[in-house]
This record gives C-alpha cells, sequence and structure tokens, in this order.
C-alpha cells in the first residue's frame, strides 16, 4: 500500500517525540530539544506539570465522560469560575479552537436572526488570519493556501486588510453581523491589533448593533501576561473563542459570550458529544488553578520582556538575518530579512541546535514557549537562536 495508515496531511519533520519534561521534549532516539513552540502555544505549564497530571489522572479514574443529557456539575464550576475572570456571562465547551471558532460564527448570526434582523449574516474578517480548518473557518479567511480545493465555500464572510480600520469600516452593510478578528495574529505572522484598530471595531459594533467576535484560540488564556489578550486594549468583545492553553494539552475549547450576545443559542441550537466532557473539565480546572496563582501572569510578563530585551539585544550581532521582533507577552515573533526563509531557518534550528520553534507567515518565526519558563531557558533560547543564526549565514555565504 503507498498511501500510509496514518494520513499525510502533514509535512512531519524527523523529531519524533516520545516524553516532554517541563520545557523539554526527547526524541525516540534520545535527543533532547529546548521547547520554545509548546505544541504551537498549547502547553501552557510545559511538560508532565504535576497538578495536571494529577488531576487528570484522578479524573480518569473516578469519570472521563457522559452525556449532555445528564447534568454536569464540572462543566458547572469550570464555566463560572471562567465567567468570573472574563467579560463573559456564559461559556460552551468544545474539544479545539476551531469547534470554538464554530461555536462563536453560530452565536453571531443566532443573535441577530432572535432580534429581528436574520438578513445580517455576514462577518468582516481579515487578512491572514487563522481561523482553524473546517469548512466555516476557512471560509473566514481568504488565504488560498487553507481554501484551495475546498470550494465552493459557505458565504457571509467580507475581507479587510488586518489593521485597516477605514477598510473594515467601509464594508458595512445591511447584511453586517459583525467582526471577527484574532486580537493577535498568530500563523499569519505574530501581528498584534493596534489599539485604533481594535478599539474603532468596538466603538462601530455598538453604534451599528453589531457584534464584535475575538479569536483568542492562540493569543489568549495568559500568554501575552494577561489571561486574555484584549486586556491590553480597554475594550470586551461579545463573543470570544478560546482554547491551546485552556487545556495544557488536553484537547479543549470554549466559546464565551455576553448574556446579550448568547440570546440565541437556546435548547437545540447547538452540542457536541465529547465538549464539556469531565476529564476535560478537570484538565481545564488545574490549568486555570495554576493560572490564577498570585505572580502566576506577572511572571508571564516579566518572562515576556526579559526575552524580547535579550533577543533585542543579539539582534544586531546577526543583523544580516533578523529585521526585528514583534508580539506581546510570550507571544513573540521574529521578523527575518529576505536573506532568510522563515520555515527553513526553524528547521535549522530544529535539526542543528535542538531548539524548537514555529513557521509564520510574513517571514516570522514564532517564538511560542510555555508560561513557566524562567530566565535560564530565555539564556539557553538566545544562545542557541544566536549560534543557529551564525551557522545559518555561514551555510548561506558557502552556498
Amino acid at each position: 500500500m503507498s498511501t500510509p495508515a496514518l494520513m499525510p496531511v502533514y509535512p512531519r519533520c524527523g523529531v519524533r517525540p516520545v516524553r516532554g519534561e517541563g520545557v523539554y521534549l526527547y526524541g525516540e532516539d534520545g535527543a533532547q530539544y529546548l521547547d520554545f513552540a509548546a505544541g504551537i502555544a498549547v502547553n501552557a505549564l510545559g511538560h508532565g506539570h504535576p497538578a495536571l497530571v494529577k488531576a487528570i489522572a484522578e479524573q480518569a479514574a473516578t469519570l472521563m465522560h457522559v452525556s449532555n443529557l445528564y447534568g454536569s456539575p464540572q462543566g458547572e464550576h469550570l464555566a463560572q469560575r471562567i465567567v468570573e475572570s472574563s467579560f463573559a456571562d456564559t461559556v460552551f465547551f468544545t474539544n479545539s479552537g476551531t469547534e470554538a471558532v464554530e461555536c462563536a460564527i453560530k452565536t453571531a448570526r443566532r443573535y441577530h436572526f432572535v432580534t429581528g434582523n436574520p438578513q445580517r449574516t455576514t462577518l468582516i474578517t481579515f487578512n491572514n488570519a487563522f481561523h482553524g480548518r473546517t469548512m466555516g473557518a476557512i471560509s473566514a479567511t481568504n488565504q488560498p493556501k487553507m481554501r484551495d480545493g475546498f470550494e465552493p465555500l459557505l458565504p457571509g464572510f467580507a475581507y479587510a486588510p488586518f489593521n485597516d480600520l477605514e477598510a473594515a469600516l467601509a464594508l458595512i452593510d445591511d447584511t453586517t453581523a459583525g467582526f471577527m478578528v484574532e486580537t493577535i495574529q498568530g500563523e499569519g505572522g505574530v501581528s498584534a491589533a493596534t489599539p485604533e484598530f481594535l478599539q474603532g471595531l468596538r466603538k462601530a459594533c455598538d453604534e451599528h448593533g453589531l457584534l464584535l467576535v475575538l479569536d483568542e484560540v492562540q493569543c489568549g488564556y495568559g500568554r501575552t501576561g494577561k489571561m486574555w489578550a484584549y486586556e491590553h486594549y480597554g475594550i470586551t468583545p461579545d463573543i470570544l473563542s478560546s482554547a491551546k492553553g485552556i487545556g495544557g494539552g488536553f484537547p479543549l475549547g470554549a466559546c464565551l459570550a455576553t448574556e446579550e450576545a448568547a440570546k440565541g443559542m437556546v435548547f437545540g441550537t447547538h452540542g457536541s458529544t465529547y465538549g464539556g466532557n469531565p476529564l476535560a473539565m478537570a484538565a481545564g480546572e488545574a490549568i486555570l488553578d495554576v493560572m490564577l496563582e498570585p505572580g502566576f501572569l506577572e511572571h508571564v510578563t516579566a518572562m515576556g520582556e526579559r526575552l524580547r530585551t535579550s533577543v533585542e539585544q543579539m539582534i544586531p550581532n546577526h543583523d544580516q538575518i533578523f529585521e526585528g521582533v514583534r508580539g506581546k507577552g510570550l507571544m513573540f515573533g521574529i521578523k527575518l530579512k529576505d536573506s532568510a526563509v522563515a520555515r527553513d531557518f526553524v528547521a535549522h534550528l530544529r535539526d542543528h541546535h535542538g531548539l524548537l520553534t514555529v513557521a509564520a507567515g510574513e517571514n516570522v518565526v514564532r517564538v511560542l514557549p510555555p508560561l513557566v519558563i524562567e530566565e535560564a531557558h530565555i539564556a539557553e533560547f538566545v544562545q542557541k537562536l544566536s549560534d543557529g543564526a551564525r551557522a545559518y549565514t555561514a551555510m548561506a555565504v558557502a552556498a
């Protein structure tokens, strides 16, 4: 059989992890890697965190799954804690970020349906967006690499340049339901929304009766040094999708909404077989316990500042390859010059220096370490990055 048993939709590299400990991964050949990718911002507490391991093990031995036909004391408790830690009044639990985005889209459309404006179905989204891989999520982006070969796509989306408020406002018409935007674009290049842009979208929603939907699947849940990335902007959304760090590696996502925005989500309008099962809720509780400990978010902020400063100080030594840095907290991006290709440089760091990072759009290297890193890990990262840049440049010159 020429087709492998595991469908070949990923360009998998030669790293084959079999064990993780803290901020390190270990391959089946015993090789050690400094993991500053964290499962693409998922492993918020690193690998094998004792609180998360204990919670999952104990819950697995007690009760893993029951149908949502029954009451959910576990889901009710975690939802209440998330409500108390956010803008939201209500939460729907999913298994992934793209499911959370789907729920957000449905919540926004259903709101206008029940408030007498069923024609308001269009969400204005933004260039270079990444919202997931379902049909709804790929329809919400205009990136050909996500869409090619999957037409016809779902109607109901319009696209504007990211951080271009004037262009976004120009798309508003009688069919507009609201805006859906990543507070900080991840896959698109670690590009943060400007305050003027995000605040302008909020103002437009208030003036036109629209909904502001934030996708914080990657940038939310402590990643930027605040519980939610929108807290940097002095605004709140109507709906928000969350995942990745919320489960720390266990499949978990959530759609958060205000009471008003969620008024259309009543019996029978949405569902999930696995979403909110007791095992997932135990994982979510353990993650939230750690994140809400005094000083945790302050630690993320401090490590983010130290990481940024350290890389900025190193860049002049390798200015032939590095252009600058971007992002917030520990959602960090290093913009490369045209002399280097992010995907190639990420592979070089991985294969020759034992450093795991992630490529992103706009020729950016994403740096997404566990939120529990210490200064020693940052020093190790910068040394590996510097060594990698020096070797990569030398190879380019030799070629």
